[in-house]
């Protein structure tokens, strides 16, 4: 009897499984236009590396060696008579697996096994009770694809049979179901991402598209073309595919990163990545709008402080392409100081004073030279006129020259009285006694001639 019943009920639940599904999930394996994420505008010199940052985590694959447990439906109750916050009653992963998490619900709660199949998430309760009342929740997850979809369901108890049955409130279902009688919470969801077990590699593709200047949307050019299985395609002019290309574990980091290296003038444009995920139903597509600038003026590089040019036997960024412009180059040589500079340099120092020197001595020599002339001059003036030399004069003179009385100074003398006074002048005079009758009488008689002479003139 128990038996029939149970088939009663799940001929009751494939009846009504097809008048609900979740509104959310896709009804068939239909692929959507791509929609635009983001769309930016980059800029990059000529000639340098341009990199178009394309990432999603969702595109990431990885290969289910746990028999697809990544798929998971579960049922929560929140509301009941006792209040208090949400627990969870029972779950299920796609392998089949099924968990009952209070005692007292096991064997009362059913999931069909074959519900990742048919695509029949239904919650069956043998017997209703009081404390069954409440809302019901039925979560479906998705942890590969990143879905998240849910379902919600009110269960009233009530022991008025006339009071049975369904409606709807607005947002979600009512099921009013008598005390003792079974009851059915309906949730279907019949999308091929929760049903089929497809191979994901052969879903996954991403292609980068390329519109020059002017160029609609709908006449794009194919650049590449990924797939998750490994396959590569590449579009293009040869000169443009030899310098594009996506990171060869794109796939495994999620990373479809357009690379052009280097860049021209001539790749100016939009560049489109898609990303397609029919597995998961993703469909994305970023924009980037891509303008070549002149390159900047770069002095050379320097290896070392001290020389201005490369040593190093590694080729330029763009030796081995001869499509790039070759500018003039420019090497400085700086020759290293040596022992040899040091003393070169110490010698112009020690022959510049030594030429100091000499001059110095020079000007000395021909100052007291000069000097040296002078009394010769003198003398010979005094000599040349023929008059006699008075000895207040002469000792006046001799006392200027009492720094040179040491040098011997020869001259040339008409008479021996000068060559006597001059003689006394050098050297230091003895004491004499001098007898001043016997002075005066040489002295009148000296001047005897001229006394009437003189006598006449006073008198006149």
């Amino acid at each position: 009897m128990e038996l029939r019943a149970r088939v009663l009920l799940w001929k009751l639940v494939l009846l009504q499984s097809s008048s609900v599904l979740l509104s959310s999930g896709p009804a068939g394996p239909a692929t959507p236009g791509s929609s635009v994420v983001s769309e930016s505008a980059v800029s990059w010199a000529a000639g340098a590396r341009a990199v178009l940052r394309c990432q999603s985590p969702r595109m990431v694959w990885t290969q289910d060696r746990l028999h697809d447990r990544q798929r998971v439906v579960h049922w929560d109750l929140s509301g009941g008579p006792a209040g208090g916050p949400a627990r969870r009653l029972v779950d299920m992963y796609s392998a089949g697996e099924q968990r009952v998490y209070e005692p007292r619900d096991s064997g009362r709660l059913l999931l069909t096994p074959s519900a990742f199949q048919d695509g029949n998430f239904s919650l069956l309760i043998r017997a209703v009770e009081e404390t069954d009342e409440g809302l019901y929740t039925c979560n479906l997850h998705h942890h590969y694809c990143h879905l998240y979809e849910s379902l919600a369901v009110r269960l009233e108890v009530t022991d008025d049979p006339r009071a049975a049955g369904a409606h709807w409130d607005g947002e979600k279902e009512v099921l009013a179901v008598e005390r003792g009688a079974p009851a059915l919470l309906t949730c279907v969801n019949r999308a091929h991402v929760w049903t089929d077990r497809h191979l994901e590699e052969a879903q996954q593709v991403v292609h980068w598209d390329r519109q020059p200047p002017g160029v609609p949307h709908d006449r794009a050019d194919r650049l590449l073309d990924l797939y998750a299985s490994g396959e590569r395609r590449a579009y293009g002019p040869p000169f443009l595919r030899e310098r594009v290309a996506v990171g060869a574990d794109a796939f495994a980091r999620g990373d479809f990163s357009l690379r052009i290296d280097p860049l021209e003038p001539a790749d100016e444009g939009t560049y489109s990545c898609h990303l397609h995920h029919h597995y998961c139903g993703l469909h994305e597509r970023r924009v980037f709008h891509l303008k070549v600038t002149e390159p900047a003026a770069q002095p050379p590089p320097r290896d070392s402080p001290g020389n201005g040019s490369s040593h190093s036997g590694a080729p330029g960024p763009g030796a081995g392409d001869p499509t790039l412009a070759r500018g003039r180059s420019v090497i400085n040589v700086i020759v290293p100081e040596g022992r040899a500079h040091f003393f070169q340099q110490l010698g112009y120092v020690l022959a510049t004073l030594l030429l100091f020197i000499l001059l110095l001595i020079t000007v000395i020599l021909a100052t007291r030279q000069r000097r040296r002339g002078g009394y010769e001059y003198s003398d010979k003036k005094s000599k040349s006129k023929g008059k006699d030399v008075n000895m207040v004069e002469f000792a006046a003179a001799a006392r200027d020259q009492a720094l040179y009385r040491r040098e011997d100074i020869r001259l040339g003398y008409k008479n021996n009285l000068l060559k006597e006074r001059v003689e006394l002048s050098h050297s230091p005079l003895p004491a004499k006694s001098i007898d001043l009758d016997k002075e005066g009488q040489r002295a009148d008689t000296r001047l005897s001639p001229w006394l009437p002479e003189f006598r006449k003139e006073y008198c006149k």
